[in-house]
């Protein structure tokens, strides 16, 4: 996916790019991108491709398009002291720039399914705390990542301002991606359509659209369709022997994370949370997982026979 835009020479050049074709429209949000080289998230013998509008993935580590990202931070409608929250963080360079807008009083975590991917991006984190000439000029929001499948993630954990999932979103969870949002909040994720089979009977392809939901009320949503996307579906979790999930904790404030705004916000009631809703598992989809078969016969089996 992307390709809307020339490549740039460098990293300036690819944010005037994008500037022009309309993908970044405001101050805050070319400030960010402007103050992070893509080129610095990407494997040194990759680095000439970082300036294309183009995805890249190595093994488990994966960047979006730029011009994806652009649409992805503007449909967020970042402001100082949000809490945010980026399901399938990947190399964090996505956490760094909103890092830059929530300032110091934000919240800014990330859930990667990969380990390794987890440990690549707190590596280019901590370089470019220490290298950037950027850094000093900005009161940064630190992203704190932690390894667990988004789709787990402990009842128990608050809600977010602002919820990013950077892989495809089946219709069967967006449910509950919506009840990982604050009354308020915005959430934006690639969500697949219903599909339907064509006149002939045979199904098409799943249609993926970025999609910007903002919750307007306890069980309120307007939902806007950005544009036409592919994704990586999101992998559905794998339970243990004992049949129990592995859920992700996700702490207000750590070590490693910038101070809670949350604790300073007067709560809207005193009642406890209303409990997550488990996401569905799909046994046939884990079956098919399993098979020792291509990924695109694996899709052909998960897209046209189990729905």
């Amino acid at each position: 996916m992307g390709g809307a835009v020339s490549a740039g020479e460098d990293n300036d050049e690819l944010i005037d790019n994008l500037k022009e074709a309309q993908y970044i429209r405001t101050e805050l949000v070319e400030q960010a991108f402007r103050a992070i080289d893509r080129a610095d998230y990407y494997l040194e013998e990759f680095r000439e491709n970082a300036y294309k509008d183009l995805a890249w993935k190595h093994g488990n580590i994966h960047l979006s398009a730029p011009c994806i990202y652009s649409e992805v931070m503007e449909a967020l409608e970042l402001q100082p002291g949000l809490s945010f929250l980026n399901l399938g963080s990947g190399t964090g360079y996505l956490s760094s720039m909103v890092g830059l807008i929530l300032g110091p009083f934000g919240v800014n975590h990330g859930v990667e399914l990969h380990s390794d991917v987890v440990e690549y991006a707190k590596q280019k984190l901590d370089s470019f705390i220490r290298t950037s000439s950027s850094f000093d000029k900005f009161d940064f929001c630190e992203p704190s990542f932690v390894p667990g499948n988004c789709l787990e993630i402990s009842p128990g954990c608050s809600q977010y301002d602002r919820v990013y999932c950077g892989a495809g979103v089946q219709k069967q969870h967006e449910d509950y991606m919506k009840s990982l949002l604050k009354v308020g909040g915005i959430l934006v994720m690639p969500l697949e359509e219903k599909v339907r089979p064509h006149v002939t009977g045979v199904f098409t392809s799943p249609s993926v659209k970025l999609t910007k939901i903002t919750r307007t009320g306890p069980s309120a949503w307007e939902t806007k369709k950005i544009l036409a996307v592919s994704f990586a579906p999101l992998i559905q979790p794998c339970h243990s022997e004992s049949g129990k999930s592995r859920l992700v904790q996700l702490r207000k404030s750590d070590d490693n994370s910038c101070e809670d705004a949350a604790e300073d916000r007067p709560e809207q009631d005193d009642a406890p949370p209303a409990p997550r809703p488990e996401p569905p598992v799909n046994v046939l989809r884990e079956k098919v997982l399993r098979l020792p078969l291509p990924d695109a016969l694996k899709c052909y089996l998960l897209y046209y026979r189990e729905k």
